[in-house]
């Protein structure tokens, strides 16, 4: 009986150190982490800073002071509070949501009929390629011509724009999957839903959502100058009234939120590649 305690009570003292030694880990990564973003986050503000001195060192130039990053600072909880930050993150939000969705609707099918079909893949690889390759912007003019709405030419644009690395980088993913797991389903009898869903998505996920975070990257490029005109709400929208109204650190706070809100939605994505992808450790 001794002999037993004993051992039940070095095991859980070997439990609880392992456990301590992970916690210690996790506590050593976290703060690297953060350490690392606050440097670099200070290097970038320090670079931001000392550059616009220099340039406001010339007593002509002087007017570039509230492009500095202490006036922007300054101007976010003035457009916070006359509802210029919140009004452009729904109306921004709601554009980038329908396109970017749209785009996932739309990329995830067509990459797996790439990846999956050779015929299809070889029919349809020079015009995907030709159209991937036109600016999204070039094609504003045809969709405000196109669409009754700029909200829906905006969507339409953010789409185009969107939807060749989701199905590209589903194309890529489904391209490595080893052909004898589709042989071994057949002959069990899987069907073609079988297919998509017990294999072809469960071991694309991975490339699915590395393509989601590219195409919003690509997205939220977009749908600054898509929104500069036509529209009286949005990130763009607000940039250029800003710019009319020579409000140059109420534009430079704008700029500011907008590369906070494009890194938070970027991190995100990652967060999701690394909570649902099978490559996880």
């Amino acid at each position: 009986m001794s002999n037993g305690q004993t051992t039940t009570v070095q095991g859980g003292l070997v439990t609880a150190g392992l456990s301590g030694n992970c916690l210690s880990r996790a506590l050593k990564s976290t703060a690297d982490k953060s350490l690392h973003f606050f440097v670099g986050l200070g290097v970038l503000f320090a670079l931001w800073g000392a550059g616009i001195y220099v340039v406001t060192l010339n007593p002509t130039m002087a007017m570039f002071g509230d492009f500095g990053p202490i006036p922007a600072l300054e101007a976010l909880p003035e457009l916070w509070k006359y509802g210029t930050i919140p009004n452009a993150l729904v109306s921004t939000g709601y554009r980038m949501a329908a396109g970017l969705g749209l785009a996932i609707i739309i990329g995830i099918p067509l990459g797996i009929l790439v990846g999956r079909i050779r015929w299809f893949q070889r029919l349809t690889n020079v015009p995907f390629q030709f159209l991937r390759m036109i600016s999204p912007l070039s094609w504003e003019p045809i969709a405000v011509v196109v669409f009754a709405e700029w909200d829906q030419a905006i969507i339409f644009l953010l789409t185009i724009a969107a939807v060749w690395p989701v199905m590209f980088a589903t194309a890529s993913g489904l391209a490595k999957v080893d052909p004898a797991w589709f042989k071994v389903a057949r002959n069990l009898g899987a069907k073609p839903w079988h297919m998509v869903t017990r294999i072809i998505m469960p071991a694309v996920t991975f490339d699915i959502l590395t393509g989601i975070r590219l195409a919003l990257g690509v997205a939220w490029i977009v749908i600054i100058p898509a929104e500069f005109l036509g529209v009286t709400s949005g990130f763009g929208f607000a940039v250029e009234d800003a710019r009319e109204g020579l409000e140059y650190a109420h534009l430079m706070g704008l700029i500011l939120v907008i590369g906070v809100v494009g890194f938070v939605l970027d991190s995100i994505c990652v967060m999701l590649i690394k909570r649902f992808s099978w490559h996880r450790g």
